[in-house]
C-alpha cells in the first residue's frame, strides 16, 4: 500500500515490541521490485542448527517459491530465508523456477549454508516474471545490515495490500526452561482457508525436532491460519513456517504430544490465532470483525463448513458492512452448507441476544439491542443447527465497497 493509504479502523494500537530472540537476525531493504513505493525484501539469517516446519497452499497452481519449499522442507532444516514482496513468481513456468533457483544459490552463498537450508518465499502480482536480478544485487548489502531488533521493518518488508505491519510475541516454560516465541505475518485479501492466503515466519529459541514442530504447527493452523476468511479465495503463495534456532537447551527432545510441551503449544497457539486475527482485521476495506460460532452439527468438520458458508457469504457480509441485523441471510448461509441442521431446531443469536429458535423468529424479538450491536466494530453471531454436539470458530470481515476499490486498481 501507498504512505497515504489511511490503516484498517480494525488494527491494533501499535507494532507489538519482539525482542531479540537468540539464533536470528533479520535485514530488510528495498530491491525496487514495488517501484518506488518502499521496503520489498527481507533476508533472515538463522543458527546453523535451526529446525523447520511448514504449511503450504493447497492451490493447484502452487507459487514456484512454494514448490521450493516443499522439497527443502524435506531435510528439516534451515539457515536462511530470503522473502520479496511485489511479484508473487507463480504462473511464471520455467522461468520462476529459474528465479528462484538463481535466489536460493545467491542466498546460499552470501548466507553460507548449502542451498536446501534455504526457505524462500514471494507475494504480490501472479503471472508477471521476477526480476530476481534485483533481489539477488542487493542481498550483499542486506547481509551487512543484518540486525536481531528490527522486527517490524521484517513485517513491513512483506507487505502488499496490507495496511500495518503485523506481529506477535510470546513466552513458554519447557521443563522449567523458559523460551520464546516471535512472529510476523502479511495478509490481507485473496484470503480463504486451506492455509489461508498470507506469509507467516515464527521463530523461537526452544531446540526442538523438525517432526515436533511439525505436528504442532499443522495442529496449530487448523484453529488459526485455516479457520479465517476474507473473500473465500486462496492463494498460490500461502507460506507458514517455523523455525527453531535450538539457541536455547531444553531438557529432553520432546515428541509433539508429551505434556512437557503443554506451555509451548498453548503459546503457539495462541501467537498463530493472534496473527491470523490480525490478517482478518486489515481485510481489504474492512470495517468489522466478524466472529461466527457454529453448535449442534454432525460433527466438528460439519459444523467448520456450516461457519465459513455464513462467514463467506457476500449477503450476511454486506448486511453486516451496512449494519443490518438481516438474519435471514444467515439462515439461508446455513442452508446451502450441505450439512445437515434441523430446521426446527435452529437457533440464531447476534451478538448475545436470541434471534430465531425453534425454526422461526422468537414473539419477543426486539431489534433495537441487535442493530446496536451491529454499530460495533466486533460482531459476534451464533448459530445452533439442532443435529448432534459439532462445534467451529472461523473469523471473517464485512464485505465493503473498499474491497473492490482495492481489487479493481491493484495492478495500477
Amino acid at each position: 500500500m501507498t504512505s497515504d493509504t489511511p490503516i484498517s479502523p480494525l488494527a491494533p494500537d501499535s507494532f507489538p515490541d519482539l525482542a531479540p530472540l537468540a539464533g536470528v537476525r533479520l535485514a530488510a531493504g528495498a530491491c525496487g521490485l514495488k517501484g518506488d513505493s518502499g521496503t520489498d525484501l527481507l533476508l533472515v539469517e538463522m543458527a546453523p542448527d535451526t529446525t523447520v516446519a511448514g504449511v503450504f497452499t493447497t492451490s493447484k497452481t502452487a507459487s514456484a517459491p512454494v514448490e521450493w519449499c516443499r522439497k527443502a522442507l524435506k531435510g528439516g532444516a534451515a539457515q536462511a530465508l530470503i522473502v520479496n514482496s511485489g511479484n508473487a513468481n507463480a504462473f511464471t513456468g520455467k522461468a520462476g523456477d529459474g528465479s528462484v533457483e538463481r535466489t536460493v544459490a545467491a542466498t546460499a552463498d552470501v548466507v553460507t549454508c548449502r542451498p536446501s537450508k534455504v526457505f524462500v518465499a514471494s507475494t504480490g502480482v501472479i503471472g508477471e516474471p521476477l526480476a530476481d536480478d534485483k533481489l539477488t544485487a542487493a542481498l550483499p548489502a542486506l547481509k551487512e545490515s543484518l540486525s536481531d531488533d528490527i522486527w517490524q521493518q521484517a513485517a513491513t518488508a512483506i507487505m502488499t495490500t496490507d495496511t500495518y505491519a503485523k506481529g506477535a510475541t510470546r513466552t513458554a516454560d519447557i521443563g522449567g526452561v523458559t523460551v520464546t516465541l516471535n512472529g510476523i505475518a502479511k495478509g490481507s485479501g485473496m484470503i480463504a482457508p486451506d492455509m489461508a492466503t498470507m506469509l507467516s515466519f515464527v521463530f523461537t529459541d526452544a531446540a526442538l525436532p523438525a517432526d515436533t514442530l511439525q505436528h504442532l504447527l499443522a495442529d496449530g493452523t487448523a484453529k488459526s491460519f485455516n479457520s479465517i476468511t476474507v473473500d473465500s479465495d486462496t492463494s498460490t503463495s500461502d507460506t507458514l513456517l517455523l523455525f527453531a534456532t535450538g539457541s536455547v537447551a531444553v531438557p529432553s527432545s520432546y515428541g509433539a504430544d508429551d505434556p512437557q510441551l503443554d506451555g509451548f503449544r498453548a503459546a503457539l497457539d495462541d501467537l498463530l490465532l493472534d496473527l491470523a486475527h490480525q490478517v482478518v482485521r486489515d481485510g481489504e476495506g474492512a470495517t468489522k470483525f466478524i466472529t461466527v460460532k457454529v453448535g449442534g452439527a454432525e460433527d466438528d468438520i460439519a459444523a467448520k463448513r456450516i461457519a465459513f458458508s455464513i462467514a463467506n457469504s457476500p449477503l450476511v457480509k454486506t448486511a453486516v458492512a451496512g449494519e443490518d441485523a438481516n438474519w435471514g441471510r444467515i439462515v439461508m448461509a446455513v442452508g446451502k452448507a450441505g450439512e445437515k441442521a434441523d430446521r426446527d431446531k435452529l437457533t440464531i443469536t447476534i451478538g448475545g441476544i436470541r434471534i430465531a429458535e425453534d425454526g422461526l423468529a422468537r414473539l419477543d424479538y426486539d431489534e433495537a439491542p441487535v442493530a446496536e450491536h451491529m454499530k460495533g466494530t466486533d460482531i459476534d453471531i451464533d448459530v445452533d443447527v439442532g443435529v448432534a454436539r459439532g462445534r467451529a470458530t472461523v473469523w471473517t470481515c464485512d464485505l465493503t465497497h473498499g474491497y473492490i476499490s482495492i481489487n479493481a486498481d491493484y495492478r495500477s
